[in-house]
Parts: structure tokens; C-alpha cells; sequence
């Protein structure tokens, strides 16, 4: 049994305007705020002496490890983003940015999702990746289409009872 797995599929390179600010003032407080205050930290833990039995300088460095990894992913990140800020020039139609409202056809229940870029997703705002199942079915679909879905539980069926698109 080999240890192999296929490569992750690339993410796509979309997101809002709101989303590639947050990300680059994540960089620069990383950058210019965070990490000087745990160099500095981890120098005065250095200075105390025996680093084997340090949990402060042991701690440190893993903070910092944490501090570049993230900075290093964002330098390359944000500058391969491509922002999209300007709606589509049919609003009833389902595209990156969108929020929308979906019934599910079986239970009734309604939902709203957005439809972002993989770098600004969130689950308590109904934030959902373009590259998600769900999104991926919604896509160019208009206002009242029917749709399925292959989620984890199942294949479900949808009904776009919104389509809206920030100013």
C-alpha cells in the first residue's frame, strides 16, 4: 500500500474586494506588527539561557514557524488573487458574488449562501466557496431554475428563490 495521493486540485484565484483587503492587512499586521513582537520575545527567551528546558523559547518558535508559514503563503496568495468587483450585467443570473437564496425542493427549508473566493469563506455568514459542490451547481442558473446537488448527504434538489449582488 503506497503512501500516494493525487494533488489537490488549485483553487480558484477569484475573490471580492473586501476579501483581497482583508488579506493584505493580514500580511502587513503579520508582517509589520506580530512578528517583530515575537522576535523580540524569542531573543529575551534566548537570553534566559538552557534553550532544552525553555517553554517560553520552545514556544516562541513555534509561534514564529506559525507567523512565517502564513506570511509566506499570503506573499505568494495575494498577489496571484484576481478581484472581481463589479456585478455581472445580468442580476438575475447566479455568478461570483452573488447572494442567493435557495429552497431545498424536498423539505422546504430556504438558505442564503454568497458565492466567494476559497480565501474568504465562512460558514456562520453562509459564505460559500466558488469551487464548493453547491456553488459549482448554482452557477450560471437564473432566478426560479431548479438545480441538483451532490453534497456530502446526498444528492439534493434546489430552487434559486433569490438572486442579489452587493453595490
Amino acid at each position: 500500500m503506497s503512501r500516494w495521493r493525487p494533488p489537490v486540485p488549485a483553487s480558484t484565484a477569484l475573490i471580492t474586494r473586501a476579501g483581497h483587503d482583508r488579506l493584505k492587512a493580514e500580511l502587513d499586521e503579520l508582517w509589520r506588527v506580530k512578528r517583530p513582537e515575537v522576535v523580540k520575545a524569542l531573543s529575551a527567551a534566548a537570553a534566559e539561557g538552557d534553550r532544552s528546558e525553555n517553554a517560553e523559547y520552545t514556544y516562541r518558535k513555534k509561534q514564529l514557524g506559525e507567523i512565517d508559514r502564513r506570511v509566506r503563503y499570503l506573499s505568494k496568495r495575494v498577489p496571484a488573487l484576481r478581484v472581481v468587483d463589479a456585478a455581472p450585467s445580468d442580476p438575475q443570473t447566479v455568478y461570483f458574488g452573488a447572494m442567493v437564496e435557495v429552497e431545498d425542493i424536498v423539505s422546504g427549508e430556504t438558505r442564503r449562501h454568497r458565492i466567494v473566493g476559497p480565501d474568504e469563506t465562512d460558514a456562520r455568514l453562509g459564505w460559500i466557496s466558488i469551487d464548493s459542490p453547491l456553488a459549482r451547481a448554482m452557477l450560471k442558473k437564473r432566478l426560479d431554475d431548479e438545480f441538483e446537488a451532490q453534497l456530502p448527504g446526498g444528492l439534493q434538489r434546489f430552487v434559486i428563490v433569490d438572486v442579489q449582488y452587493a453595490d
